[in-house]
């Protein structure tokens, strides 16, 4: 038997047998396939010698298919419709109805979580979302969809397989208590002598603070490492401590605790701030869901933590 070269044949040969397999008829079949007759005719010619059989004859004005082609079109409807099945784009996604659990590490704003959480109940009440701590090794984490998606803040590279979206870059500034010592003596001389709060999301990240370069550079004595930006608030209130972060991560605690802000020592860049996610689930409608509410939740976040800190400093500037 001939063998067959399965790369010269053209997966629409085997679309054109089923049709006249069904049909009947060449006419049939090119209807079927929105063909010219002489088309479908040409690729039933192509499949013959490819397979070395007739395949289909003309028998008084129908076409009678071969015992070969009654055993191939057994097995050549279920490749089909197992190929139509793969190349379908998904089902859209309803949020309303699906009960599908998100895995997010997001730990900028407590006001970003607490938007998405009021909008799932109202949208999706059925889906759960773990927020979750960024891991040592967050970027292959995201790669290797242990995470659906991610917030980072930095430069670092991203593995391969990890599509990104960049945010409003942040800047810094430094917050303390009302009536601070170091308010009316603000210099390097209060950011040296008084403790700082540094907040450490993962070990293996550093904080733009202790990266910014300045000749001299001013030291900051650590007082207190934590790994959460909730606690920097009360903190913050209780003592003499100092922190330096985004005016868009302590905008609400900067009203709920009466923080004053102050010009951070160490001149530093803007800071670069990303979402990021796998590859694989770039087209993914449950994915891109999910990430159009977290993104756009953290975008109303940041105009509105600009706008509680201008209004801040507009009245500071006013008395």
């Amino acid at each position: 038997m001939k063998e067959i070269q399965l790369h010269r044949i053209d997966l629409n040969l085997l679309v054109v047998f089923e049709a006249l397999m069904l049909e009947g008829s060449v006419a049939g079949a090119a209807s079927q396939l929105n063909k010219t007759p002489s088309a479908v005719s040409h690729a039933l010619a192509r499949l013959r010698e490819q397979v070395g059989d007739p395949l289909m004859v003309k028998v008084g004005g129908r076409m009678q298919a071969s015992p070969f082609a009654l055993q191939l079109i057994e097995d050549i409807r279920p490749l089909l419709s197992g190929i139509k099945r793969v190349l379908q784009l998904p089902e859209p996604f309803d949020p309303k109805t699906s009960a599908r659990t998100f895995r997010i590490e997001c730990p900028v704003s407590a006001n970003v979580l607490s938007t998405v959480a009021n909008r799932i109940l109202e949208e999706a009440p059925h889906i759960n979302i773990d927020w979750l701590a960024a891991p040592h090794k967050l970027q292959d984490a995201v790669a290797e969809r242990h995470i659906d998606l991610a917030n980072l803040g930095g430069d670092s590279v991203l593995p391969d397989g990890v599509d990104e979206q960049d945010m409003p870059p942040m800047n810094f500034t430094s917050f303390v208590r009302a009536g601070h010592p170091a308010i009316k003596q603000w210099g390097p001389q209060a950011w040296n002598h008084y403790g700082h709060i540094k907040v450490a999301i993962t070990n293996a990240a550093r904080s733009p603070v202790d990266e910014a370069s300045s000749t001299p550079k001013p030291e900051r004595r650590i007082a207190a490492r934590i790994s959460e930006f909730s606690a920097v608030g009360p903190l913050l209130a209780s003592t003499d401590l100092i922190a330096t972060l985004p005016p868009e991560i302590m905008a609400w605690d900067m009203q709920t605790y009466g923080l004053v802000l102050l010009p951070a020592i160490t001149p530093m860049p803007p800071f670069r701030v990303r979402f990021f996610w796998s590859s694989r689930t770039a087209n993914d409608p449950a994915m891109v869901w999910v990430r159009n509410l977290v993104m756009g939740a953290y975008r109303e976040a940041q105009v509105e933590a600009t706008a509680l800190v201008a209004a801040r400093i507009g009245r500071e500037l006013t008395l």
